[in-house]
């Protein structure tokens, strides 16, 4: 085999402006496609991490059952009771898997500047838990400012988080005071002073003149209750994710308590629409790809055949058996395709450096503040796009080679 891979290799450098070009066509594929590949990777983790840590929503949402379906009618009918949540939080907090549990109750009313009132919605979440879900998430996301102003409170219930339109709808700067109201639970009327501790420009623009975060103790007593709406549940893995949902839908159930659980992906229908979209423009250019190989590797050994007839002739009338010729234009077609993915790698690579050193900046869905772009490395990815390249390039060889194999021995040898 080595000999016929030193003849291949031979009969490639006779040719080397052509097989050069052959090797960077392939090469520029492969790059494309690693390289691609290696941004969609970047964005599939970074709307699943800013999902996940820097919104603080965590791995699972337990809610009561009901709540997904009837209660977006009337919610409150749907709240997680006080016992509920102990149990909930007894089962989920002894979970080996589980790093946090924390509770969250979502309210709606009015916010009011004593001249004017708007509607607001707000997330009612706990400060502290929220900041070390965010400090389990990368670098990269830890660092962004995600609002002017200073941190939420546990303690002081009525230091809340406007959104930037909110704000300047009602014309409220950070310190200033308001009044929100909204109906209890019971259908009284309640209202609560605030002082807006931090401002922050809302990942949903629809939704910027309404939004506002506020503790749970906040969200607690303008709805006078001790209920929640949902449990937050952050896991030391991603990667288990529906292992631990699974088991602990299982242990709350032997509980007695009637919940449903969603995943990150469920609540996150922005991540299943991005990755669909990524998918479909991976399968363009993908094929793009394919059509450019396969066309540049027919090319080239198209060529070789006809320029070495005579050649084909000589090793025909000295013995060389039919799949011996077609072995040998398979053997030089793999090389191509081996060396053209070697330079693609190293191309790959190159483009990785230069995102790296440069450190360009863009501004992605869900966040509203410039991030670092990034192209992952995906080593699954460039071993498979080898591979892929090479069995592509010997495929593409086949019907040449086979068209050399069949050439009359006499006609060859007088070729001109």
């Amino acid at each position: 085999m080595l000999t016929w891979v030193k003849m291949a290799a031979r009969n490639l450098a006779r040719h080397g402006r052509r097989s050069g070009f052959t090797m960077l066509a392939i090469g520029l594929g492969f790059a494309a496609v690693n390289v691609f590949s290696g941004f969609t990777d970047y964005i599939f983790s970074g709307l699943q991490d800013t999902y996940i840590y820097t919104q603080g929503n965590g791995h699972l949402s337990l809610f009561k059952r009901g709540f997904l379906g009837q209660g977006k009618a009337d919610p409150t009918q749907y709240l997680l009771t006080a016992a509920e949540q102990k149990g909930i939080l007894e089962v989920s907090g002894g979970m080996p898997d589980v790093a946090l549990v924390t509770p969250q109750l979502d309210i709606t009313g009015l916010l009011s500047n004593g001249e004017i009132s708007t509607i607001f919605v707000a997330s009612g979440r706990v400060p502290s838990a929220v900041r070390a879900i965010r400090g389990q998430g990368p670098a990269s996301l830890r660092k962004v400012g995600l609002f002017n102003g200073k941190q939420l409170e546990d303690e002081v219930t009525g230091g809340v988080g406007l959104s930037s339109g909110l704000a300047s709808l009602l014309g409220l700067g950070l310190g200033s005071d308001a009044v929100a109201m909204a109906p209890t639970v019971s259908g009284q009327i309640n209202a609560l002073d605030i002082e807006v501790y931090q401002t922050f420009e809302s990942a949903l623009e629809a939704m910027n003149d309404k939004q506002m975060i506020v503790p749970l103790g906040f969200a607690q007593s303008l709805y006078d209750t001790e209920s929640i709406d949902r449990v937050n549940v952050l896991l030391k893995d991603t990667r288990r994710t529906e292992a631990v949902r699974a088991e602990l839908e299982r242990r709350l159930a032997a509980r007695g308590l009637a919940v449903e659980i969603r995943t990150w992906q469920q609540l996150s229908p922005l991540y299943a629409k991005v990755k669909d979209m990524f998918d479909v423009i991976f399968m363009f250019l993908f094929t793009i790809v394919f059509i450019i190989v396969v066309m540049s590797v027919i090319n080239t050994i198209g060529m070789a055949v006809m320029e070495r007839t005579r050649e084909i002739g000589t090793l025909r009338a000295l013995g060389m058996q039919r799949g011996g010729i077609v072995r040998l234009f398979a053997i030089e077609s793999a090389l191509l395709g081996l060396a053209g993915s070697l330079l693609g790698l190293v191309f790959t690579g190159l483009t990785w450096l230069v995102v790296k050193i440069a450190q360009p900046t863009w501004i992605p869905p869900q966040i509203t503040r410039r991030v670092p772009l990034e192209v992952h490395l995906v080593p699954d990815t460039v071993l498979l796009s080898l591979c892929f390249m090479v069995v592509l390039a010997l495929a593409a060889a086949i019907p040449p080679a086979n068209r050399a194999a069949r050439m009359n021995i006499v006609n060859s040898l007088g070729h001109t």
